[in-house]
């Protein structure tokens, strides 16, 4: 679907309100390019352009927390796409549906768990590990570790146990 008349970009935008509403959760701009692109639904500049023009006219909100910048679909953004959807296709929204289930499954990975590393000096490197869960920071730890091997094999653990490391944690602080 690319934009080449005033219907069409209406549809586009209404399919981008759609694709923040189904989400339901803050997108960063690489994540809905990446969606965007992967599945082939707007070329980079028309999808920048579109962006840029949903948040200058408050149906996205593009804000930040803690280090990112995210995009939010708005209340005027919600009841403009409400008031709009059956201009898309239902066949159409049940593709995106699924493609978006896909890829919320990845994203909510992504954004609730948080490992990163960094060197403080020689041999001393600091680990961020970071469980999130509905905007609220359920754990928060800081490790000081001597190699970089160590800091790179403690944040691959933690993206791949968090939740485990994080139950086996609070099980040995209660008991």
């Amino acid at each position: 679907m690319f934009a080449n008349n005033s219907k069409d970009e209406a549809k586009n935008k209404l399919l981008l309100l759609y694709i923040f509403n189904k989400f339901e959760i803050a997108i960063t701009n690489n994540q809905i390019t990446d969606f965007v692109m992967e599945n082939e639904l707007l070329n980079y500049f028309v999808l920048q352009q579109f962006l840029s023009e949903l948040v200058n006219t408050s149906l996205l909100e593009y804000t930040q927390n803690e280090d990112h910048y995210y995009y939010l679909i708005t209340e005027k953004g919600k009841d403009t796409l409400n008031y709009f959807k059956d201009r898309l296709s239902d066949k159409f929204l049940s593709r995106i549906d699924m493609l978006i289930e896909k890829k919320k499954k990845i994203l909510l990975k992504e954004t609730q768990i948080s490992a990163n590393y960094k060197k403080k000096s020689k041999n001393d490197y600091l680990v961020e590990l970071k469980v999130i869960e509905n905007d609220i920071t359920l754990i928060d730890l800081k490790l000081d570790v001597v190699s970089n091997k160590q800091a790179k094999t403690i944040c691959d653990n933690w993206k791949n146990n968090a939740p485990d490391i994080y139950g086996e944690i609070i099980k040995l602080l209660i008991d």
